[in-house]
């Protein structure tokens, strides 16, 4: 007969231990304002419940000021509208463009459109597939201005017509150490898919090329880290005392 568990069977009596005891810490870590994680507590990311009165600023979301805001922004940003933090940052974007080929559903993808968001980057551009991975964006995407291109002339085009330089990130011929390289102000950092790299076509758009310099055995990094270097490399040379800089 096969064995079917039962309340007062040893095995179960312990689950439902280990369920209570779980729960119990769950519930005095909400209580703490602390996330219990399992291993151990955590505080809690965002803010509660505002208290009254609310402050009469257009600018806050009533739903939040009441439910409290666990979003990952900013200080400045608590409670308000998402329209009203993407006006923000329109007001204070940095000349700075990325964009990134989608051929392989990649999720370094998210990865980069999160570094973009927090470097404040005018537009992110999606070459390809219209559809991206955004898992790894952790919806940094909802506050900035992402543009798809079905092909890299439709790409390079939008660019011409706004004066703004394509400049490919990868170690192919041709391209010259980063470090060593003066970015125009009005760029567009283009990066490739992870594996394959920059297509020919889109390198044939590029005006300049730029490669990571390493010293280990690996032949790339993978596009999320290479866009985070590049984007702070920018903005070490065009970011510092200018509006969109906070650092």
């Amino acid at each position: 007969m096969p064995w079917l568990p039962c309340a007062a069977d040893p095995v179960v009596i312990a689950v439902d231990a280990v369920a209570g005891f779980a729960a119990a810490r769950r519930a005095s870590a909400t209580r703490e304002g602390t996330r219990w994680t399992g291993h151990r507590r955590t505080p809690s990311v965002g803010v509660g419940p505002h208290p009254a009165p609310w402050p009469d600023d257009p600018r806050l979301d009533p739903d939040l000021l009441d439910h409290g805001d666990r979003r990952n922004v900013i200080d400045r940003y608590r409670y308000w509208r998402l329209e009203a933090i993407v006006a923000d940052l329109d007001d204070r974007r940095a000349p700075l463009h990325v964009a990134i080929q989608n051929f392989e559903h990649d999720f370094n993808i998210g990865s980069v459109v999160r570094t973009a968001n927090a470097f404040n980057v005018a537009g992110v551009h999606i070459l390809g597939r219209r559809r991206w991975n955004r898992r790894g964006a952790m919806v940094t995407d909802r506050y900035l201005h992402v543009h798809h291109h079905a092909d890299a002339g439709a790409f390079a085009a939008w660019l011409a017509e706004r004066g703004i330089t394509p400049v490919g990130v990868d170690n192919v011929p041709g391209s010259v150490p980063l470090e060593a390289t003066a970015l125009p102000r009005d760029c567009c950092l283009v990066f490739g898919s992870e594996g394959p790299g920059l297509t020919d076509e889109v390198v044939a758009h590029c005006a300049q090329l730029v490669a990571i310099s390493q010293s280990g055995s690996t032949r790339s990094l993978n596009a999320g880290a290479a866009a985070a270097i590049a984007m702070y490399h920018w903005t070490l040379q065009h970011g510092t005392g200018e509006r969109w800089f906070h650092g």
